[in-house]
Parts: structure tokens; C-alpha cells; sequence
């Protein structure tokens, strides 16, 4: 595919360096001559300095023949213009726009991202997608991700491996006969900050993050062999009230039954707006990091603290100081990616990155076909799929063991019907059946061929 990257950002670099190396033809467009050299010297992708709402710009880019446009710069206005004019002048057929603003995003003016009108065939809002990422995570104490698949039939899970972990150096092929009826496949371990798919002889160590593919119904006791029986939060405290605080100050209104909030904003108008938009939510003006206000918002009482201020540095002071004052557990975001092994050691329990979670949103509309979802993963070394077995499928018919999928593969889960299988080496593999695979970025490619040519996957 022909793809052209509007912005030169940390998601439009990240997009841009996953794409070229699934050998897409990528042509980035930043305004910043520093951005686009980054990317020129970094990545195997032609790069323009301009705006990518400009039709020369654009056209130097080779919008005519481009299969797709991502438009993720910082401005909302350019991204939508850029998508406006791909498709106006140069017919670009799918476009993916990254809109902050929520005001444009209200249901009254819904017709205004129509075809007829302003033809985007997809807008990320990066703060909903985190909201919604970090009450994915409170729904499951103990583990830093929570993907729920295939109709909530599935779900992968991200868990740490502490010290007391009682499957700590256990080959993976003993997990089936210590847990027969336990049905969970591990799909991916980071290991200081490395990632691997692992084999069946292969153990978990101490300090490995491992992501694990489990029938819903079995989450529970999954998180148990793990050493994870943390209880749910109930008492919440959101240090920071911008768009990601109160988008889930608004999720755990609507959808945590049980569970209270109390939001920390510095600003005071900002506060005010947030107290007016959330009825149930006790909304302190002040600062996240002073043990006063701290106390005020009862962090010796709450189980976990969600620090998602505009500022790394401040998330994760919050953070440590509320869990010397008590707090169990701290949710905490962090835009530098450099910062996120070391906060994790110094006792950050689940750090959210909203560049990974942008990725894998658009990763999920770029993918081809009958794919129903992708996640980036490990900072990009793999990827989380979804997806129907079609009829003309080369490997219907086929058992996992003949089926010869690409290095760096694992079949996680199957979904046939409403029963959930997972899949041995003689598991054989049916028309209609949903599965759930992870593949390593290199395998991706492979993966994506084989799909297209013999299942029409994509």
C-alpha cells in the first residue's frame, strides 16, 4: 500500500516506522524541518517538509495514486483539511484523521464528518481512547492491560511477574497439566524491556511482563495463578482534569457500578467546568502533588490513584506520594517512553502510554479485510490480531501443527460458535472460527500476504 503520514510526531514517527517495515510505500509530511529529518534519518520512508493540508504538498507526496492518508498532526484543523483535500482532489480512498477537540466531536453536528460534507472514513480522539484504555485496566486489578476480543469471549491480559508468582520457572508447556481446566495461552513476554514470543520450554523469571490470551470466564483464575488477587478499586482518586480526566470521570460514573471518584485539577476554571460535567464526582481544585490537598481527596483511604496530568513529571511525583500516603495502587500516564522502565521500578503499578494506544487504534483501521481488531504491542515489537477464517482459507481443514504459520506467530484463542477453544498443535481449524494471534512485527508482513492471497483476510 501507498500511505501518506501527515505529522511527524511520536504517533505519526511510530505509525510511519511500523508501516515502512512492513515494506508499505510511507511518505511523511511534518512542517518541522527537525521532525522530518528525524524521520529521513531514522526510517526507510521518503519525507517532505509542508503542510499536509496543502494540495501541492500533498501532490508532491503522490496523493493521486496514496491507497490511504493519516493525518495525526497536532492540530485538529490540518488534519481534517488534509483528509478534505485528499479526497476532493486526489481521491484518496481511506482516510484517518487523529481530532482532539471534542466540540467537534458532539452528536448535534454529527453530519459534519459526512461524505457529502467533510469525507473522514475514521477520527481517533487519542484522550477517549486513553480513558478508555485506563478503565479497561481498573476493571481488572493487578494487570497493566485488559484487551477485551471477540465479543468479550476473550480477553488478553498484561500481568507482571512478581517475586512471590507461583509459576515462576515453570516451563510453559507444564501450565496445561498443572491447570488442565485453565484455559490460557501466553502469547508474549517483555523481559527488561525486550520482547519475545516464547516457546513451550521457555520460563517466566522474575520482573517478566507477560501477556497471556484467556477465555473470559477464566480471567479470575488466571490472575490468581499469577500471584494477582488484588480487589477492585472503589475509592478513585484522578489527579488531573483535562479531557482524559473527565472522559473517564465520566466512564466510571456510567459504567463502574460501586465505585467513586475524586478529581484533581489545578485549574480553576477548568475545575468548575469538569464539577459541572460530572454529577457524582467530587471535583478539588489544586495541586496533585501537595500532601494537603492529597489528604483533602483521601488518599489514605483510596485504592488507587490515576495520575493524568499534561505532565510526565507530575504523574509520577502523584503517583509515588500517593502510595506513601497509602494509595494501593497507581495507574499513571507517561508520554516519554524512556521514563517507563524506571517508573515501574520505582513502584508505579500500570504506566498508560497514550502514543502506543494511538497506534493501535489506527493499526486497527489500516489492517485489511476481516480483521475486528489489532494492538500494538511491547512498544511496537508485535501485534495483538483478531480475525475470521474464511471460507476460502487455506488452512480450513488444517490442524495448528500443518498449518505452517510464520515464525513468530502463536494461535492465542478460538472462537467457535460461543465456545472458546484453545488451541493445541492438533486443534484443526474451521470456516467462521474467530481466532486471536499475535505476531511478532517481522511475521506481520508474512502474515498479512498469506491472508490476503488464500484467505482474503485482508
Amino acid at each position: 500500500m501507498k500511505i501518506i503520514v501527515s505529522g511527524a510526531g511520536q504517533v505519526g514517527f511510530h505509525i510511519a516506522r511500523q508501516l515502512s517495515a512492513e515494506q508499505n510505500d510511507v511518505v511523511v509530511i511534518d512542517q518541522s524541518p527537525e521532525l522530518v529529518r528525524r524521520v529521513g534519518d531514522a526510517l526507510d520512508v521518503q519525507a517532505f517538509v509542508g503542510f499536509g493540508s496543502h494540495p501541492d504538498v500533498l501532490e508532491c507526496a503522490g496523493a493521486a495514486d496514496a491507497d490511504m492518508i493519516i493525518a495525526v498532526t497536532y492540530a485538529d484543523e490540518v488534519n481534517m483539511v488534509a483528509c478534505q483535500v485528499a479526497h476532493s482532489l486526489f481521491n484518496v480512498p481511506m482516510k484517518i484523521a487523529r481530532v482532539r477537540d471534542q466540540s467537534y466531536r458532539n452528536p448535534i453536528w454529527a453530519d459534519l464528518f459526512s461524505r457529502d460534507h467533510m469525507p473522514i472514513d475514521v477520527i481517533i480522539s487519542p484522550e477517549m481512547e486513553v480513558a478508555r484504555a485506563i478503565s479497561r485496566r481498573l476493571q481488572i486489578p493487578g494487570a497493566f492491560e485488559s484487551i477485551s476480543l471477540v465479543d468479550g469471549l476473550v480477553r488478553m491480559m498484561g500481568v507482571r511477574c512478581n517475586a512471590d508468582c507461583p509459576v515462576i520457572n515453570t516451563p510453559l508447556r507444564q501450565l496445561a497439566g498443572l491447570f488442565p481446566d485453565l484455559n490460557i495461552v501466553v502469547v508474549a513476554i517483555s523481559r527488561d524491556g525486550e520482547g519475545i514470543v516464547p516457546a513451550a520450554d521457555d520460563q517466566l523469571l522474575e520482573g517478566d511482563e507477560v501477556y497471556f490470551v484467556a477465555d473470559s470466564s477464566h480471567v479470575s483464575r488466571a490472575m490468581t495463578v499469577f500471584g494477582h488477587e488484588e480487589r477492585i478499586a472503589r475509592r478513585v482518586i484522578i489527579a488531573g482534569g483535562g479531557h482524559i480526566g473527565a472522559f473517564l470521570g465520566e466512564i466510571i460514573e456510567n459504567e463502574h457500578n460501586g465505585v467513586s471518584a475524586r478529581i484533581i485539577e489545578a485549574n480553576s476554571d477548568r475545575s468548575h467546568q469538569v464539577a459541572d460535567l460530572l454529577e457524582g464526582t467530587v471535583v478539588i481544585n489544586g495541586d496533585v502533588i501537595d500532601p494537603e490537598i492529597l489528604d483533602e481527596a483521601g488518599v489514605d483511604e483510596s485504592e488507587a490513584i490515576i495520575a493524568v496530568t499534561n505532565d510526565d513529571e507530575t504523574n509520577i511525583l502523584a503517583s509515588l506520594l500517593a502510595k506513601r500516603f497509602g494509595t494501593e495502587r497507581a495507574i499513571t500516564l507517561v508520554n516519554n517512553t524512556t521514563y517507563s522502565p524506571l517508573v515501574t521500578s520505582l513502584g508505579v503499578d500500570v504506566v498508560v502510554s497514550p502514543r502506543a494506544i494511538t497506534v493501535s487504534t489506527i493499526l486497527q483501521h489500516v489492517r485489511r479485510g476481516r480483521i475486528k481488531a489489532v494492538h500494538s504491542l511491547i512498544d511496537g515489537f508485535g501485534e495483538l490480531i483478531e480475525a475470521e477464517i474464511l471460507e476460502t482459507s487455506g488452512l480450513t481443514g488444517k490442524s495448528i501443527r500443518d498449518a505452517e504459520l510464520p515464525d513468530g506467530v502463536l494461535l492465542g484463542g478460538i472462537v467457535r460458535g460461543d465456545e472458546v477453544i484453545i488451541p493445541r498443535a492438533n486443534t484443526v481449524l474451521q470456516v467462521n472460527d474467530r481466532v486471536v494471534l499475535f505476531a511478532k512485527a517481522e511475521a506481520i508482513k508474512a502474515i498479512e500476504s498469506l491472508f490476503a492471497v488464500r484467505l482474503e483476510f485482508f
